[in-house]
């Protein structure tokens, strides 16, 4: 998987977290993305890369199905 080219923002405290239990499970964030998208979450490419990189703010909506598809809490999320 690629590393990040830029530092991590300060918009949210999860995007991180998120990113790194994401590569725990071998996903890239194209298949987490569409994961996300099964599960019902509108979300697009580069507003997801924003909130890993901590560019934007994460919804409560986002936070919960991030949860649900990496099979963790929202509070191990942070």
């Amino acid at each position: 998987m690629k590393t990040r080219k830029q530092p991590h923002g300060t918009c949210n405290m999860v995007g991180a977290n998120i990113e790194k239990l994401r590569k725990e499970k071998n996903l890239s964030q194209k298949d987490f993305i569409a994961k996300l998208q099964a599960f019902g979450l509108d979300i697009n490419p580069t507003s997801y890369s924003k909130l890993e990189g901590q560019i934007r703010c994460a919804t409560d909506k986002e936070l919960f199905a991030v949860s649900q598809v990496l099979g963790v809490t929202v509070n191990d999320l942070f």
